[in-house]
């Protein structure tokens, strides 16, 4: 994303090294980051605004991604007022806005209830097939992973480092007790490092 220097090695995206938020990354994080003050029109329009695009197409933008993540009817209302399904896809909706090329999601259901998160796990599915961007998601939940995932990249325990790289071939909508999906997450399970 861009918001943290790396220790070592360098991030490229298409080539260019990443040193410094861009519009061609969108970033979804953990915790409901949008302004309280503002409205979800406006937080969705915030990156357009810094971008100097006019009032008509931030407006136009922000409409075309309130209704995809089925918030227009909520575009004058205030962070406060959502509820946490509702705040995440406004977050999504602000990412959308800029264009990226690639969608950085960093346990973006973390905080919500377990209906909420296989609610809005699907709603990031819906998403993905119209827009088709690539999605790096961020997730402690092997569930939520093969669930979503076309590949999952285990890491171990601190200091990170990729344990293993798994190609997932489930054909899609999955079905999350299929023995081919249960027999993948006991695979990924079995390989898991616990953080003690």
């Amino acid at each position: 994303g861009g918001l943290e220097t790396p220790t070592e090695g360098k991030v490229l995206v298409d080539g260019a090294e990443v040193t410094g938020p861009g519009p061609d990354r969108g970033i979804v994080f953990q915790q409901y980051a949008l302004f309280p003050w503002l409205t979800v029109e406006k937080n969705v329009q915030f990156g357009l605004k810094l971008q100097g695009k006019s009032k008509e197409e931030a407006e136009e933008l922000a409409h075309k991604y309130l209704k995809m993540v089925d918030l227009e009817g909520f575009a004058k209302a205030y962070p406060k007022e959502l509820s946490g399904g509702m705040k995440q896809r406004a977050g999504i909706a602000r990412a959308y806005t800029n264009n990226p090329e690639i969608m950085l999601m960093d346990e973006p259901f973390g905080q919500l209830d377990a209906q909420t998160r296989y609610s809005m796990q699907d709603e990031v599915l819906r998403i993905w097939e119209s827009e088709k961007r690539t999605f790096i998601f961020v997730t402690n939940n092997i569930e939520e992973a093969l669930y979503l995932a076309d590949r999952i990249v285990l890491l171990t325990n601190y200091p990170a480092q990729v344990k293993e790289i798994y190609d997932i071939n489930l054909s899609r909508p999955r079905d999350t007790v299929s023995p081919e999906f249960l027999r993948l997450r006991k695979i990924i399970s079995d390989n898991t490092d616990l953080a003690l």
